[in-house]
């Protein structure tokens, strides 16, 4: 059996924090960023926590 290659979509999207849960970033922050307010865009700076439900399909991405 040969070795699981990475997606390297995934693995330029996804990071793994310390305990092993997967780190993502928001998405609506490239562009048309005029209407919307400071608080917005300063929230969609940090990065979020990928749903347990999601996780598991991720994981198998990223081996």
């Amino acid at each position: 059996m040969p070795k699981m290659k990475t997606h390297r979509g995934a693995a330029k999207r996804f990071k793994r924090t310390g305990k092993g849960k997967i780190r993502r970033y928001h998405a609506y922050k490239s562009h048309l960023l005029g209407k919307k307010t400071s608080k917005r865009k300063r929230e969609l700076r940090k990065s979020a926590l990928v749903h347990a439900a999601d996780a598991k399909r991720i994981e198998k991405l990223l081996p």
